[in-house]
């Protein structure tokens, strides 16, 4: 029963969310217009159409999206055929069915396999579940806790009565809004007589609809649609992904299987090397940076040689003044054996984008390969949650080593050492690297702050701090550890940008470094501590820029924004 309540809870959350607003045309018109009643004559009679046409199309949603979740990655992978491969069906059907209702003598062509079968409405019941079954394989929802532990244990073979009956509630949570959304367009279009006149030109409507929606699916619109709507929803996905009763329902952190289940084993930067099971595999990754044309990594072919994991993000200051060591290991001993790979994890929605990764990994000096881990399948296979996290795998293919976090990187390296020589006992290795650890040890350091109104973090205004564009004054007296806005701003899901020249932010810190995340095209002028201003230039993809190194301390910074500019967040050191 909790994995019913919980699945029901994460469906009905994505049922509300952005991802769903690429397919609420088709719902509408398909599921809802086409089932309302019209007028057949000039008596009055109204014709009869199947009432039951939404909940097919809902129903065949739910089935598809289903099956595709559960057993798709399993499928694909005995036939030797790549995953994309259903959405390119699935895009096929649509633009079929689209066609037809365009072209009768299309739609015809296409119900003549199913002849067999009474004619009683038969086309129009049987059109809506394909549509149905169309839509489930293209849908892509919102990830979120529930989700996560689905495609995984999907993805892994591991399913379960428990992993069934979370995909089914899931399945009915989101389907629960499809429906409602559904039914109110056969209302409207019953109650508008306009519409009601008029059942060509809504299957014509219908079928632009669905060609628009798969020429969207083609050029991956959605998922831009999608960064550009605020995530309305996150709040409610944080609050379930957080409960302590659903993360111990669903295991998250990593759904314990098989593959990873030794990985508890470990002790988080221990000084000694430790045996943790069979390195879990690397999946799911989307695109691979430098290998050889692009070539996928395999663990299993790297036997005899030592491996090092590491998920990290581009923006995440741990992993930024954590890269220096890895880089530097991996120039040191890559010819003595040492196998880096950099799971790129991403924990903003800019952060999937492959361009900014690549520029990020250029910028540190990455040469060894890295896999974009969009989806998180493999941080969830490896039961990971944090960035940076380093996995040391030894040529047997065991994971003798996990480091959480920064630090530890003297041990880490000791151990890789060891490994190495065990590997190879005749291998010639460098000197140790002499890599200062940058880690902070101040415990009253001001946490990391975000300006993103999901993930907004010590704000001290007294403004209301949500989405939209709104104007802000500087409280009287802010608190310490955090940031107040003034003049017009525009609150995002991920940035917070000015929208007047006048914007400003005053943070007030404690800290030996801060760094401020920002993208876009325009200026910031920065007044540390009273100092005189200094200006930065902003232009591109998001980065890190300095504001301050020295001395740890207290203080305040002011800063004059520019329109154009982004703002994510404040990182301390």
């Amino acid at each position: 029963m909790s994995l019913v309540i919980i699945g029901i809870l994460g469906g009905l959350i994505t049922g509300i969310s952005p991802c769903i607003l690429p397919v609420l045309p088709v719902i509408f018109l398909t599921g809802g217009a086409q089932s309302a009643r019209r007028p057949q004559d000039d008596d009055g009679a109204v014709k009869q159409v199947s009432r039951w046409r939404p909940y097919l199309v809902v129903l065949g949603l739910m089935t598809s999206f289903t099956l595709v979740t559960l057993a798709g990655s399993l499928v694909l992978g005995a036939l030797g055929l790549p995953q994309s491969v259903l959405r390119w069906v699935g895009i096929a059907l649509l633009v079929a069915i689209a066609i037809g209702l365009l072209v009768p003598a299309v739609e015809r062509l296409l119900e003549r396999p199913f002849s067999w079968l009474p004619r009683r409405e038969v086309s129009n019941q049987r059109n809506g579940f394909a549509v149905g079954l169309a839509l489930g394989t293209v849908f892509v929802p919102c990830a979120g806790p529930v989700l996560a532990a689905i495609i995984v244990a999907g993805s892994t073979g591991q399913i379960g009565p428990g992993t069934v009956v979370l995909t089914v509630s899931f399945a009915i949570g989101v389907a629960i809004p499809l429906l409602i959304f559904a039914l109110a367009g056969r209302s409207v279009v019953e109650r508008i007589r306009h519409f009601r006149a008029r059942e060509r030109g809504l299957r014509i409507a219908a079928g632009i609809a669905m060609l628009a929606l798969a020429v969207g699916l083609v050029f991956d619109v959605p998922a831009a649609l999608q960064r550009l709507v605020p995530d309305y929803t996150a709040p409610l996905q944080e609050r379930l992904s957080t409960d302590e009763n659903v993360q111990d329902a669903l295991d998250l952190g990593g759904i314990v299987t098989d593959e990873n289940r030794e990985l508890s084993n470990c002790t988080n930067a221990a000084d000694e090397l430790e045996s943790c099971g069979t390195a879990p595999s690397i999946r799911g990754i989307e695109e691979w940076f430098n290998t050889p044309n692009g070539s996928a990594i395999e663990l299993d072919d790297l036997r005899g040689e030592v491996v090092l994991i590491d998920f990290w993000a581009y923006s995440c200051i741990n992993c930024q003044r954590s890269l220096p060591h890895v880089v530097a290991w991996d120039e040191a001993y890559r010819d003595a054996g040492l196998n880096v790979i950099g799971v790129h994890s991403p924990e903003y929605a800019f952060e999937k984008d492959p361009g900014n990764v690549r520029a990020g990994a250029e910028n540190f000096g990455i040469t060894y390969p890295v896999a974009l881990d969009n989806d998180l399948s493999t941080w969830t296979n490896y039961r990971n949650r944090y960035w940076p996290a380093h996995y040391l795998i030894d040529a047997e293919g065991t994971v003798r080593h996990i480091s959480f976090g920064e630090g530890n990187y003297a041990a880490t390296e000791k151990l890789i050492r060891e490994l190495l020589l065990d590997a190879d006992p005749a291998a010639a290795l460098p000197d140790a690297t002499e890599v200062a650890d940058e880690t902070p040890t101040d415990p009253e350091r001001t946490p990391e702050t975000f300006l993103g109104w999901t993930k907004e973090h010590n704000f001290g205004g007294d403004d209301a701090y949500q989405p939209g564009t709104a104007r802000f004054t500087l409280p009287a007296e802010q608190p310490d550890d955090s940031f107040a806005l003034t003049g017009e701003w525009t609150i995002e899901s991920q940035y917070a940008t000015p929208a007047e020249q006048s914007a400003g932010v005053r943070l007030t810190y404690s800290a030996r470094e801060v760094r401020i995340v920002l993208a876009g095209e325009g200026s910031v002028t920065a007044t540390v501590d009273g100092s005189a201003p200094e200006t930065l230039d902003v232009s591109g993809t998001p980065r890190s820029y300095l504001l301050r190194d020295g001395d740890a301390g207290s203080g305040v910074i002011d800063l004059s924004i520019d329109p154009g500019v982004e703002v994510y967040s404040f990182t301390f050191g």
